[in-house]
C-alpha cells in the first residue's frame, strides 16, 4: 500500500468518526431537550406574576397588564380593569408548553418561522414578557407548525417547535374586562329615550290586568296615543309621546329586545374625552328596584360609543366613570330606538285608495254579490188522460 493511500485513508476514517460523534451528540441532545419545559422556572412562580406584557413590530410593549391597586389592569386602556381569565389562560399555556425539537440557530433564518426580533416592523411572531418574584421571563412566540408553534427564548439564539400552540393577541381591546351590563328585560320598568334630534318618548311597563275585572287601559294612555290595555302578562308595554294622528304599535313591538340589557358587552373602551357625544342620543333605563342606569349613545365612524352611569350602582359607577365604551351596533340599535320603530307605519295614498270603501260597496258593509243562477228548463207539464 502507498504512503499515500495509507493518508488518505486515515483521513476518511478520523471524518467518519467525527461524524458519527457528532450526530451521537445531536441525537443526545435531542433526547434532552424533547419534553422539557420551555419555560422551566415559571411553574413556581405563577403566584408571583404581577406584570404581562406583549409586542409585535414595536420596541415598546403594544399591550400590558399590571397588577395595581389589588387589581389586574391594562396600561394602554388607562388601566381599566383587564380579564383576569384571559391572563391567567396565557400564563398557563406558557408553563404547559414543551419542546418538540430543537430548530434553527440561525438569525438569518428566524424570519422564516417567525421568531425574528420583536422590534422589527415586518416581525409576525410576538414576544411574551413575564415579571415575577424572581425577575423577568420572555418568550417569541413563532408560526403555528403542527400542533404548536416555532419558539425561541429572547436573548437565546436556538429556537424550537413546541406544544401545545399559545396564541396570543397583541391588541389592547382584547385584554379588557369586556362585561358592561346584565339586565333581564323582567326588571326593566321603562325606557326614556331622548334622541340627539326629534321628540322624546317613553316605553313603560304596564301593570298585569285581572283576568275578570276587565278593565280598560287608562284614558290618559289612551289619549296619548298608548298600546291597548294590557293582558295577563307583565311583559306587556305601553307607549307614552305618540305623534298627533299616529298609532303605537302593539306591545310585542314596544317590548324591548330580551337581550337589548342582557349580557352587554364592550369591544373597546377610552376615555369620554376622545369621542364626540355633542349630538348624542340618551337613554334613561329605570329597574324595578328604583336603580336609573343613564346610556349616552353616539356613532362616529363605524364605532358605536356609550357612556354609562347608574343612580344606585355604586360598582358600576367605580368603573365606568370617565369612559365610553365601543359596543357592537346591533346592541346599541336595540338601546336607542328610533321613535318610528314603535308606531304604526304611516298609511301610503296606494295603501288608502285600496282600503277605503267605494261605491259598489266595501266588503265589511257589503256581502258579496251572489253568484248568478245557472238557467235551467222550464218543468214539462204532465200528461192529461
Amino acid at each position: 500500500m502507498s504512503r499515500q493511500r495509507f493518508i488518505a485513508l486515515i483521513v476518511a476514517a478520523a471524518l467518519a468518526i467525527s461524524g458519527a460523534l457528532y450526530l451521537s451528540a445531536q441525537r443526545n441532545l435531542q433526547r434532552g431537550t424533547h419534553g422539557t419545559a420551555l419555560v422551566p422556572a415559571l411553574a413556581g412562580e405563577l403566584d408571583t406574576v404581577t406584570a404581562l406584557s406583549v409586542r409585535r413590530g414595536s420596541a415598546a410593549p403594544t399591550v400590558t397588564m399590571h397588577e395595581k391597586d389589588g387589581r389586574w389592569t391594562v396600561a394602554e386602556r388607562g388601566d381599566y380593569p383587564a380579564d383576569v381569565a384571559k391572563v391567567r389562560k396565557l400564563l398557563l399555556a406558557l408553563i404547559d408548553a414543551k419542546v418538540v425539537e430543537e430548530k434553527t440557530s440561525n438569525p438569518a433564518n428566524f424570519p422564516v418561522i417567525g421568531v425574528e426580533d420583536p422590534s422589527s416592523p415586518t416581525a409576525t411572531g410576538a414576544e411574551i414578557s413575564v415579571t415575577a418574584r424572581d425577575g423577568k421571563h420572555a418568550v417569541i412566540i413563532g408560526k403555528p407548525v403542527g400542533g404548536g408553534n416555532f419558539a425561541r427564548l429572547s436573548g437565546d439564539n436556538l429556537s424550537y417547535s413546541i406544544e401545545p400552540g399559545i396564541s396570543v393577541e397583541t391588541e389592547p381591546r382584547f385584554w379588557i374586562d369586556s362585561r358592561l351590563l346584565d339586565v333581564a328585560l323582567g326588571g326593566i320598568r321603562s325606557i326614556e329615550v331622548k334622541p340627539a334630534a326629534g321628540p322624546a318618548y317613553t316605553v313603560h311597563r304596564m301593570a298585569a290586568a285581572s283576568t275578570n275585572s276587565g278593565a280598560a287601559a287608562p284614558a290618559n294612555s289612551a289619549a296619548a296615543g298608548a298600546s291597548p290595555a294590557a293582558s295577563k302578562s307583565d311583559d306587556n308595554f305601553a307607549l307614552d309621546g305618540v305623534p298627533p294622528g299616529r298609532k303605537a304599535a302593539d306591545s310585542v313591538q314596544l317590548a324591548p329586545s330580551p337581550t337589548a340589557f342582557s349580557g352587554l358587552t364592550a369591544d373597546d373602551v377610552t376615555r369620554v374625552g376622545d369621542i364626540d357625544f355633542s349630538k348624542a342620543t340618551v337613554a334613561t333605563v329605570t329597574l324595578s328596584d328604583g336603580n336609573a342606569i343613564t346610556m349616552t349613545g353616539a356613532t362616529v365612524g363605524d364605532k358605536h360609543w356609550v357612556q354609562l352611569k347608574a343612580s344606585k350602582d355604586a360598582a358600576l359607577d367605580a368603573k365606568t366613570a370617565g369612559r365610553a365604551f365601543d359596543i357592537a351596533g346591533y346592541r346599541f340599535d336595540a338601546i336607542f330606538r328610533p321613535l318610528e320603530q314603535l308606531l304604526v307605519p304611516k298609511e301610503t295614498p296606494a295603501t288608502k285608495k285600496g282600503s277605503a270603501p267605494t261605491a259598489a260597496g266595501d266588503s265589511s258593509r257589503h256581502p258579496a254579490a251572489s253568484p248568478a243562477p245557472s238557467p235551467t228548463k222550464k218543468p214539462v207539464p204532465a200528461p192529461t188522460s
